[in-house]
């Protein structure tokens, strides 16, 4: 209905009045039922419990002003046919509300369940009312409570049956869930730590598959609920069931072969045939389980073959090796797979005006990362999963460049390693070294890859600093001792012949740091130091350190840990009262003044008092990472980006470190418990540094 504006002569900045319209038609859109949207048609809204239901009033703007102002209740209906076929019918008129806000109105709870219930809404202003949301080209909302839980559902599996020990990591199983009740719309899922979540039935009451791809030998099990188009949830099932460990290698060669040998022996697959340009018996990465590689010259006799498939490309696959490039200004191979007039896939070294990368192609699809540094063994992974369509690369046992989307060419020629076929002719020869090559037929699983990456970590010393014999202080495994120098000694803890509280005569002897002693540093002269760098500070590294600082507002930087070189330290770890934190300053060269990475953990002096503080340098060439840890933790401050380092070759010193105007920067305080890898600790290792007992490098 249109009103009729009245004009009202008034003063000048008097509001003017119009006549009052009557409230909007509430919108079927605007209306919902538990919070769902309104149904109109042949199928109601079910909800598990009588409804809250909701709609959204408006009054016209043009009533007042300003529009705030507009004031507008809400009066419900709700009505269905009883078991005696009478109809039934509620009602309940809502306060006044701002115009657009929601009204809501929650059913009383006689409404029964298993019936088909009908509501509308219209919008009262205290004068005029609108039509009913049913009206016109309106409809009534419908719902139907369902008071009534689904029936557990049923589990089954062909891949993974209960109670069976089944292949295998790495390998897709499906899993059917079903259920006896009709009216169910979907399954809740969960395996012991994930993934977790949610598949539904093509229609209610049908069954749904959850694929999983096992992550871990031993017992599993999957739990699921099933959700009733109510909202309604079943008890839950439980299927348990065994995973075995992932399949083997399809194709796996060592190329630890004798110098001399024209062929690489198999430990799984077929023996590959050398070119002429191999040799075996090159170097090995160091601290892997691998004794010898076989070196490739780069020519078109530098490589290794099988003349047959080892892997249906077509198929999920993965290919891994462990590389040392001797050269990164070309593209090169690793390893390949042939096709009638190409290859299927090819991992290596790619390289571009931007700089070489390390790839992996599949068909059109190309994955790319990491730096490729000549003379630096790298271990490389390419996979491609049929079930995600995707191919990845894996550098050093992390996710390399962004998986790509893949088609792959099925592959029926032969294997190859050091070249790629390219048309009529091989090419992209691999000039360095290749050993650890392995072929699976199968998803690799991340554990796996960082299990294939990984590099042992070595321990090179420990010095517990618990006594001293003319002036050095044993290594725990009989290696070289630290060499005090004047100014430092072993301090000893109470050795428990008296107790100070009941014997007056008896010494008070503070405790050492950990264990029975520590080396007390006077910060004017006193260090020790070992009888070489002890780590390479050119590879990847740790170094675990217990200190604690004698002053509480130090008058300058103290140095706890250094390895010299001629003119700067390779690292040292330092306090710098200034900035009251400890600090790791990594030079990027063996130059006075040269520039310097300088990463931070804040911590106040602790002035001679409490157990010190835990430090330790990681530093993984792998993934040119450096890391500072402050009592096991580490955070983005006191981690930085280390492309390349060098070779530190003084002592390593305790207690001291190299400044502009040599030796200096001497510590005053307590150290203990100094403890030196080759490699590169993970964060679980690294927390037991320190603690008297050494890492399980596991």
């Amino acid at each position: 209905m249109v009103a009729t504006a009245a004009v009202v002569a008034s003063l000048p900045g008097t509001a003017h009045a119009v006549e009052n319209l009557p409230p909007r038609q509430p919108l079927v859109q605007e209306l919902q039922t538990h919070f769902k949207a309104c149904a109109t048609g042949d199928t109601p809204t079910y909800v598990a419990t009588a409804p809250v239901v909701t709609a959204v009033l408006h009054d016209p703007e043009e009533d007042n002003q300003p529009v705030e102002a507009n004031m507008v209740a809400g009066e419900f209906e709700a009505w269905w046919t009883d078991a005696s076929g009478v109809e039934q019918r509620r009602t309940y008129a809502s306060y006044q509300l701002s115009s657009g806000t929601a009204q809501r109105w929650q059913l009383p709870s006689d409404v029964p369940a298993d019936t088909v219930v009908s509501w509308h809404v219209r919008a009262n202003d205290g004068t005029a009312v609108s039509a009913w949301s049913s009206e016109g080209t309106g409809a009534a909302c419908r719902f139907v409570i369902d008071r009534v839980s689904p029936e557990k559902p049923v589990v089954t599996s062909e891949e993974y049956p209960e109670q069976q020990y089944r292949d295998g990591v790495g390998v897709y199983g499906s899993f059917v869930v079903d259920s006896p009740s009709p009216d169910v719309v979907a399954y809740e899922y969960g395996f012991v730590g994930g993934p977790y979540g949610t598949v539904r039935p093509d229609e209610p009451g049908g069954a749904a598959t959850i694929r999983f791809l096992p992550q871990k030998t031993g017992p599993d099990y999957l739990t699921v609920r099933a959700v009733d188009r109510a909202g309604r949830i079943s008890t839950s099932a439980t299927h348990w069931f065994f995973v075995t460990s992932g399949r083997a290698p399809v194709a796996h060669w060592k190329l630890a072969d004798p110098a001399g040998s024209t062929s690489a022996a198999a430990e799984t697959g077929t023996a590959a045939r050398a070119g002429t340009g191999v040799t075996f018996g090159g170097p090995a990465p160091a601290r892997t389980s691998l004794t010898a590689t076989a070196s490739l010259d780069g020519g078109p006799q530098g490589f290794l073959t099988t003349d047959a498939p080892v892997v249906d490309t077509g198929r999920t696959f993965a290919v891994s090796a462990w590389v040392r490039p001797a050269r990164t200004d070309r593209t090169m191979t690793v390893a390949s797979q042939d096709t009638s007039n190409g290859n299927a896939f090819t991992l290596g070294l790619r390289a571009k005006d931007s700089g070489a990368a390390w790839s992996f192609t599949l068909g059109e699809a190309k994955v790319s990362g990491g730096t490729p540094e000549t003379g630096e063994w790298t271990h490389l992974l390419g996979l491609y999963d049929t079930e995600t369509g995707r191919a990845q690369l894996y550098v050093n046992g992390r996710a390399a460049g962004t998986a790509a989307q893949a088609s792959p060419a099925v592959s029926t020629g032969a294997f190859q390693l050091g070249r790629a076929l390219n048309g009529a002719r091989y090419g992209h020869h691999w000039r360095g070294d290749i050993g650890g090559v392995q072929v699976h037929d199968r998803v690799v699983v991340a554990a796996e890859v960082t299990r294939l990456a990984h590099r042992q970590p070595k321990p090179l010393a420990r010095w517990s600093l618990e006594t001293a014999t003319d002036g050095t202080s044993p290594e725990e495994k009989d290696g070289a001792p630290l060499r005090l120098a004047a100014g430092a000694t072993i301090h000893r803890g109470p050795d428990g012949s008296c107790v100070p509280d009941l014997d007056p005569d008896c010494p008070v002897v503070p405790y050492a740091l950990v264990g029975d002693g520590h080396l007390t540093l006077d910060g004017e002269g006193g260090h020790a130091a070992a009888d070489g760098p002890v780590v390479d500070t050119s590879d990847s590294f740790s170094i675990g350190v217990v200190v604690r600082l004698a002053d509480h507002e130090p008058a300058g930087p103290m140095t706890v840990l250094s390895v010299p070189g001629e003119h700067t330290d390779a690292f040292k770890v330092r306090y710098e009262p200034s900035a009251q934190a400890w600090q790791l300053v990594v030079p990027e060269r063996d130059e006075p003044g040269a520039p310097e990475r300088i990463v931070s953990h804040i911590a106040p002096a602790d002035g001679g008092e409490g157990q010190g503080n835990r430090l330790a340098v990681v530093y993984d060439d792998a993934d040119d990472t450096v890391k500072l840890y402050l009592d096991g933790y580490t955070n983005a401050e006191a981690t930085a980006t280390l492309p390349q380092t060098w070779h530190g070759t003084g002592p390593l010193q305790v207690g001291r470190g190299l400044t502009a105007d040599g030796p200096g920067e001497y510590l005053h305080g307590d150290v203990d418990e100094i403890q030196a890898y080759a490699g590169a600790l993970s964060a679980r290792d690294v927390t037991m540094l320190g603690r008297g007992a050494e890492p399980c490098l596991c």
